[in-house]
């Protein structure tokens, strides 16, 4: 075939495939529709007496630009310096709102006994006045750290961790690491970017909180693309600094929007002494499927289905803890925030794993875990599909593998080894 035509044809194909992509996109759009609440909610507001409502108090550090605008604080556009900022949300009475949603005024500004509202701003302008607030702030030296995906701005994800932290009852002093989205449907590639960019200012500020006498113990919750920045940065870290601190005790993964042949690597590389590792799984989550399209339909780690070889073997060796919630119901259109939505599920975390117990431990049998810590709920929950055990991953050379083996099951698999224990 001559050249030109060669290339011809690659480019209608190429085209083709650019097409199909947007398609993804314009489907990902149509379900997640255009309603929308009202922007620019960051400006405080004051509580008037006698308020019946919750505060959750959280900094926030961030790699966004400032915007210049009190109400919205910051962009999604990229800022090499880290910020950071006391927040306080105010969070209504329990009767004016239903678990595991967020309570978005209809109106500005936002009533705070029937909205969520944020009552306080302070930009904290030293690392010593950030110590001073986790000082203050401090619940049993416990930090729970969450990290977004994509699609979101500065004030989804403040919101949201204020829920995530009312709904669970997790005793733990709460942080959230919010990274340059423009929280637009159609860049999707610029979000992803922007989590690399990130990556390092995430490493660091875990490193800080590990290095802090005050903080005992690190709790890192993560969802969707924000999986892929946790695991970028704990990555580098376990390179620069020949393993994971201590003090980084739990990583739960939302959601993950990770390629499984990536996530396997990226987690060798952590290093032997991991944190211990909880993913949350769902087949039908329409994001990860739009996700795994256009990423050239790789399979994504939070789409597994766990009970499923090889993945259950794969993951019971890496001693990592997987709960399926393809049962649970939402409203989310996307099947994409059950983690956050599901009542039972976020007080599972909090209750649970933020406070250092374990979905596997001598208590509660394999099968009975979920029954045990979410009563009543696990015909809807599913099952804990691997439990944690005594293995370090390493990757072994292979040689070419059956096409329906992935390097998920080459890394996570064969490589495993008892007699070493996880961090």
């Amino acid at each position: 075939m001559p050249e030109g035509m060669d290339l011809r044809a690659r480019g209608d194909s190429l085209g083709k495939a650019g097409r199909r992509a947007a398609g993804a996109l314009l489907a990902l759009a149509v379900l997640v529709g255009c309603g929308g609440h009202p922007k620019g909610v960051m400006t405080p507001v004051a509580l008037t007496a006698p308020a019946k409502t919750s505060q959750v108090d959280m900094l926030v550090a961030t790699t966004r630009q400032p915007s210049g605008n009190p109400a919205t604080l910051f962009s999604g556009e990229r800022n090499a310096a880290l910020s950071l900022t006391d927040v306080a949300v105010s969070i209504p009475p329990d009767s004016q709102r239903k678990p595991g949603t967020v309570q978005w005024p209809r109106r500005l500004p936002p009533n705070p006994e029937t909205d969520f509202a944020v009552t306080r701003v302070h930009e904290l302008a030293s690392r010593d006045e950030a110590r001073a607030w986790f000082r203050e702030n401090s619940v049993g030296g416990n930090i729970l750290l969450f990290v977004h995906g994509f699609n979101n701005t500065y004030e989804d994800s403040v919101f949201r961790l204020a829920q995530i932290v009312h709904d669970s009852g997790a005793e733990a002093t709460p942080m959230l690491f919010t990274w340059p989205s423009r929280a637009r449907v159609f860049d999707y590639n610029y979000d992803k970017e922007s989590t690399n960019y990130s990556r390092t200012a995430l490493e660091d500020a875990l490193r800080s909180l590990a290095n802090a006498p005050d903080v005992n113990e690190v709790t890192i919750l993560a969802h969707s693309m924000g999986t892929w920045l946790t695991m970028e940065s704990l990555r580098q870290m376990g390179i620069r600094d020949g393993g994971i601190a201590p003090k980084i005790k739990n990583v739960i993964l939302a959601s993950p929007d990770i390629d499984l042949d990536v996530f396997a690597k990226q987690f060798v590389e952590l290093g032997e002494k991991r944190p211990k590792f909880t993913i949350f799984v769902s087949q039908d989550d329409r994001a990860l499927a739009v996700s795994s399209f256009i990423s050239g339909d790789v399979s994504r780690l939070g789409a597994i289905d766990p009970t499923a070889e090889p993945y259950r073997t794969q993951l019971e060796r890496a001693g990592i803890t997987a709960i399926d919630l393809t049962k649970v119901q939402s409203e989310d259109s996307l099947h994409h925030g059950k983690f956050a939505e599901s009542p039972q599920i976020v007080q599972l975390i909090g209750q649970r794993i933020v406070n250092g117990q374990t979905l596997t431990d001598s208590q509660v049998t394999l099968g009975d875990s979920i029954t045990a810590v979410v009563a009543g709920t696990a015909k809807n929950v599913g099952t804990v599909a691997a439990a944690t055990i005594s293995a370090p991953v390493k990757v072994l050379e292979q040689p070419v593998l059956p096409k329906k083996r992935t390097h998920l099951d080459e890394t996570l698999g064969s490589g495993a080894h008892a007699g070493a224990a996880t961090n």
